[in-house]
């Protein structure tokens, strides 16, 4: 049951997304349908991919929250926020990068076996941190997809190309307001994730937990920068976007990657 709901919803990403291409690229009936009609699928398929989730994560001594359960839940939740925003604003280039990752993401979660188990014993701390790990990574990835397509449209004005892809997106200056809406409340949940844990884990700093800590310290400290530039200085434009990913590229680095070091080498 479990596989058939989680090919529905494979599938339901895929056709949303396809819609949402063809109604970029001009298409008269896809233009002329109501961007909800396009989107729905999409928020079917992110309702049975937290169902197929939920099912995976719950094992017999403890929560499954391997590499892959964590890469699925991270994806399901920017999907949900993509799909959210597109319905006031012309983000669908946004969604049509990122539900197929979210679709990838649930085929791969499914039919990996997980490497990683949360005893349901476990503090009830560590499981908040869990949790609101899950959440800044999301808040703060979405921000990264926008400032790619940011840093697009920041190409397409210094080449004198206003048309075309660039009336489909939102203006640039509410593009800019919502990446750092975004940066901001990620930054707040990295902040509490980094609390949490030095309050709740025993040693942050343990040999296996060292390279997570440390480049998410980095992280925290590239995205507190660009904050403050921001609001004191009024970075924006390719400042902000070059910040914007080197955050987020240790941030990934110091999760997933701590994750599958840990995971698929260390421990196997």
């Amino acid at each position: 049951m479990d596989a058939i709901t989680g090919l529905i919803a494979f599938t339901l990403y895929l056709v949303s997304t396809l819609g949402l291409l063809l109604r970029l690229k001009g298409r008269a009936f896809f233009t002329q349908k109501p961007i909800a009609y396009l989107l729905l699928p999409g928020f079917a398929a992110v309702t049975l991919h937290s169902i197929v989730l939920y099912k995976n994560l719950i094992g017999i001594n403890g929560f499954q929250f391997g590499f892959f359960e964590a890469a699925s839940s991270v994806a399901m939740v920017i999907s949900l926020l993509i799909l959210l925003i597109s319905i006031k604003r012309r983000t669908e280039i946004l969604a049509i990068v990122i539900l197929p990752i979210a679709a990838i993401t649930l085929l791969t979660q499914s039919i990996s076996p997980s490497s990683y188990m949360l005893p349901y014993d476990a503090p009830q701390g560590l499981k908040i941190h869990v949790l609101v790990s899950i959440i800044a990574y999301s808040l703060l990835g979405f921000a990264a997809s926008m400032s790619i397509v940011l840093s697009l449209q920041n190409r397409m004005l210094h080449n004198h190309h206003p048309g075309g892809l660039m009336k489909k997106l939102p203006p640039l200056q509410v593009m800019e307001k919502l990446l750092f809406d975004f940066i901001f409340a990620g930054f707040i949940g990295l902040t509490l994730a980094l609390l949490s844990g030095f309050v709740f884990l025993d040693d942050l700093f343990a040999q296996h937990l060292v390279h997570k800590t440390v480049l998410s310290i980095v992280a925290w400290l590239v995205f507190a920068i660009l904050l403050v530039g921001r609001f004191t200085i009024g970075w924006r434009g390719r400042t902000a976007i070059r910040w914007t990913l080197s955050g987020f590229a240790s941030l990934m680095l110091a999760y997933f990657g701590s994750k599958f070091v840990f995971e698929f080498i260390v421990m196997s």
